[in-house]
């Protein structure tokens, strides 16, 4: 096993950890640990939450989710010798749930959990089809997922870190903020806000010196967003064996990882459509010396897939184009096609006695692949969601016959606002 240096105690906050991470982007966050290029190192990551959500039949953790402390990240990990300018290869060696811990209080005990977030607290992909808050509950049996809210369902884990980054310059923080406010002035009363500005309240910012924290709260970035960075892309094909080349902003590129995944659809569609899970993650680093300017990589990553991804090969598709509900056209709107066809694939299920939430849910904690089938066909822009038949307990297919039913079981939990 590589050596363990961002350990996590499972009885403990993690802001009483031995080792303290961080919750916002700031290039001032000191580094926890050093390593060397060359270097294969474990890293213990908590559930984006650190625990607020629970293992229960009542979605009101959801509905009440504290946004303005996440992400809980491990980290940042100076790597020596790395410069701006340089490309910091990260190779993801393993990931998965909290070792030797199969019961707990934490996702990633064995469990982990979906969301479908409120519009009044984040919203998601879907939320003005889907304004309140429900829950699933994941169980975990080696790399299977099955759910007491789910009926009729398991499907192979797709497990994967859904935030991993370096950390920003001061130039390139300060674009962030410029940018990311400007939008927010364009509607700054928009519920759910067009993007979430610094916010030094829970602000967690490793070992800044404390005559420095308010400053440093003030400027630094939340973590919602992906951005040049890397950060929160939540590709879920970024798991073992996958090979990742972030750009480096500031000496020692300062790598920061969580927000671990059990299993996602792409897209992550609820907002928390991913099984939300702590755990650990092995990587191995080495660097290119000045490899931003020599493979032109600026202002994004690149990455190499792993190969562990499930292996379905029957898939049931749904498409969508770039219309909206109540008939308008728009001019290659992608989002709102792969919009569209989530929804269809939402209706279809509720044919076999999903309720649309239970559809929303599975859509995006189960492997999904959604995709930009058409982009130049105007005014429709086509998506497709792609649904793998395999992870049903029955026939999923249309047929003469008709839609199955699935067996009663527990709806998912659901919570509104008072």
């Amino acid at each position: 096993m590589p050596e363990l240096i961002f350990p996590l105690d499972s009885t403990k906050k993690f802001t009483d950890q031995a080792k303290l991470g961080h919750n916002r982007w700031h290039p001032e966050i000191p580094p926890v640990a050093r390593v060397k290029p060359g270097d294969s190192f474990r890293v213990h990551c908590r559930e984006w939450f650190d625990g607020a959500i629970r293992n229960d039949d009542s979605a009101e953790d959801v509905r009440d989710a504290p946004l303005t402390t996440v992400h809980v990240l491990s980290g940042p990990f100076a790597i020596e010798g790395a410069e701006p300018g340089d490309l910091l290869i990260v190779d993801i060696l393993d990931v998965g749930p909290i070792p030797q811990e199969d019961s707990g209080p934490l996702a990633g005990q064995g469990w982990g959990y979906t969301g479908i977030f409120p519009t009044r607290n984040g919203g998601g992909f879907l939320t003005e089809q889907f304004p309140d808050a429900y829950k699933a509950i994941w169980d975990f049996s080696g790399q299977t997922a099955t759910s007491r809210h789910i009926p009729a369902v398991s499907f192979t884990g797709i497990t994967h870190p859904g935030l991993m980054g370096t950390a920003p310059s001061a130039e390139l923080l300060a674009k962030w903020n410029a940018r990311e406010g400007a939008l927010i002035a364009t509607d700054p009363q928009r519920v759910p806000p067009l993007a979430l500005p610094p916010e030094p309240r829970d602000a967690v910012l490793g070992s800044v010196p404390s005559s420095e924290f308010d400053r440093v709260a003030g400027e630094a970035a939340r973590t919602a967003p992906p951005r040049e960075n890397g950060g929160n892309q939540d590709i879920k094909n970024l798991t073992k064996g996958s090979r990742v080349f972030y750009p480096v902003f500031v000496p020692g590129a300062n790598l920061s990882v969580g927000d671990l995944h059990f299993s996602q659809g792409d897209g992550e569609i609820t907002f928390c459509g991913a099984i939300e899970m702590g755990g650990f993650v092995d990587l191995h680093v080495d660097l290119i010396k000045g490899g931003m300017e020599t493979y032109g990589v600026g202002e994004n990553t690149i990455f190499m897939p792993g190969r562990t991804a499930p292996q379905y090969s029957e898939w049931l598709a749904f498409s969508g184009v770039s219309v909206t509900l109540d008939g308008e056209q728009r001019y290659l709107d992608s989002q709102l096609a792969y919009q569209r066809a989530c929804l269809h694939a939402i209706g279809y299920l509720s044919k076999f006695g999903y309720s649309p939430e239970q559809a929303y849910l599975l859509l995006g904690a189960a492997p999904i692949e959604g995709r930009l089938s058409g982009v130049v066909d105007i005014p429709n822009s086509c998506a497709t969601v792609y649904l793998p038949t395999a992870i049903f307990d029955f026939d999923v297919r249309p047929g003469a016959s008709g839609p199955a039913r699935v067996p009663p079981g527990t709806s998912a939990p659901h919570a509104t606002f008072g």
